[in-house]
């Protein structure tokens, strides 16, 4: 694969896009933190702050009706179909700098190298800083990707923030009209692609010594809220061998969980995050115990195996013990995996410029699962320090930036190319 972007070009564009995650780190509700919600006015600044940046890069700058920042770079014709970039500018409370923001800065990035190149590809290249994924706000996720597909549940507009402002009303602050939202979505036709640049927030590429990563997969997930109950009793009076002690029985199971899931899948995780006693008393035997499991993998038919391996294992530790378990799914989203022609258009690119290419699943969620309800989707991961995120530790590498803007701008090209020639 020809490499037109010179390695000193790639290393300007990534000490540009580093000095911009700092400025939109600056826009920010909490001083000292960085804390970046949907529809407030830090949302607003941030958006007018990347259409300057769009603009400067060649850009026709738009937000639309829920609040995504939206820049186009025509193609040879105009109207021409576009392959789509862009992440999130939220943020999570008290964030750090990348997750989000450094996928639309490299983004803006590889147009701004084709607008200098004076280079007009087939395709159009649109990117979008989706206006809420993380969810912060309104305990809502992917509200900007879901506007782009048309795909908003009618019940958003009456979700209500801690403070009982509605979804509805926050937009009117803002100049949006929630009985608008519908225009923001996009026709099928307008998009050939959708490329997603993110941290890897985990630890495989800095285990593999390596700067960029493809993703195969992003991972499904299923929440559950499950109980033991049992009975409770007196610590002092009630015998060992009369016990049927709550918190044992989910002690037992939550280490069945932990290895059940290693010896399963390597890529299968399952977490039991929340762990809630009663009556809770130092002198009182559990008699209930409520706990969450959090269970994630790259595909479905293996996540949901091993979901029912162990609730089979849940009830037959309750049933040996003399307890009941119960568990009520709250939360499930299907495995999205990656396109696999822009996967390995992401893989080329990657093994061009570092000389190798590692594949791995996403275990965090991303806009890209949206967008996959629609039209075809990769993403490329760049290294963080320690596989930290959604903590002000976040942090990456000018270097991996540099060579994470090389290697999109290749990709973007080979898709281009590929679409042209079909």
């Amino acid at each position: 694969m020809a490499n037109p972007m010179s390695v000193e070009q790639a290393q300007q564009a990534g000490e540009r896009a580093m000095a911009r995650c700092e400025t939109l780190a600056s826009i920010s509700e909490t001083p000292g933190q960085l804390t970046r919600v949907y529809l407030s006015a830090e949302h607003l600044r941030a958006n007018q702050q990347v259409a300057q940046w769009m603009e400067q890069a060649g850009m026709r700058v738009w937000q639309d009706q829920v609040g995504n920042i939206c820049g186009r770079y025509e193609g040879l014709t105009a109207g021409a179909p576009a392959i789509l970039l862009g992440s999130h500018l939220d943020s999570v409370r008290n964030a750090g700098k990348y997750d989000g923001p450094l996928g639309v800065l490299t983004a803006i990035e590889t147009v701004s190298w084709l607008n200098q190149q004076q280079k007009r590809l087939p395709v159009a290249i649109e990117i979008v800083g989706f206006a809420d994924e993380e969810g912060t706000r309104f305990g809502i996720t992917l509200l900007g990707s879901k506007g782009i597909t048309g795909r908003w549940p009618e019940s958003w507009v009456d979700h209500p923030d801690q403070q009982g402002i509605t979804v509805a009303q926050a937009m009117q602050q803002l100049g949006l009209n929630a009985a608008e939202i519908h225009h923001a979505a996009r026709r099928r036709d307008e998009f050939i692609a959708y490329l997603e640049l993110h941290i890897e927030q985990g630890p495989c590429l800095e285990d593999a010594e390596l700067a960029l990563g493809v993703v195969t997969a992003i991972n499904g997930a299923r929440r559950l809220n499950c109980c033991f109950t049992g009975m409770a009793g007196h610590a002092g009076t009630v015998p060992m061998t009369h016990r049927k002690d709550a918190l044992a029985a989910a002690a037992e199971w939550m280490v069945f969980i932990e290895q059940q899931t290693q010896a399963a899948d390597p890529q299968l995780v399952a977490t039991v995050g929340t762990l809630s006693c009663a009556p809770g008393a130092v002198n009182v035997i559990p008699g209930e115990v409520q706990l969450s499991l959090d269970i994630r993998g790259p595909e479905d038919e293996p996540l949901q195996n091993l979901l029912q391996q162990l609730l089979q294992e849940a009830e037959a530790i309750a049933a040996r013990r003399g307890l009941t378990f119960s568990a009520e799914q709250f939360y499930g989203i299907p495995a999205t995996t990656c396109d696999s022609g822009l996967r390995d258009a992401l893989s080329d690119a990657v093994t061009a410029v570092q000389g190798k290419s590692m594949l791995l699943p996403s275990g965090a969620g991303h806009d890209a699962i949206a967008i996959a309800e629609c039209w075809p989707v990769a993403m490329l991961f760049v290294r963080c320090a320690g596989g930290i995120s959604h903590h002000p530790a976040e942090s990456v590498t000018t270097e991996d930036v540099a060579l994470a803007i090389h290697a999109y701008l290749l990709a973007i090209l080979g898709v281009a190319e590929r679409h042209h020639l079909a």
